[in-house]
């Protein structure tokens, strides 16, 4: 991680804790990780397989 992106985790009072939570939600439409979706709300696939459901949205289970 840049020490960049490290400062901006610092600085939002974010715990680790909670990155890895939020990162662990789950999309109802494609049921990939929130990790594996973009910026956009795209998922990317997981393992370097494009995803397939079609999802353009990120939804939590």
């Amino acid at each position: 991680m840049t020490s960049e992106t490290e400062s901006k985790i610092q600085d939002s009072n974010i715990s680790t804790a909670e990155l890895i939570s939020h990162f662990r939600e789950k999309c109802k439409i494609c049921g990939h990780h929130r990790i594996m979706h973009n910026e956009l709300g795209a998922c990317e696939g997981v393992m370097n397989k494009p995803c397939t459901s079609g999802c353009d949205k990120f939804e939590a289970e």
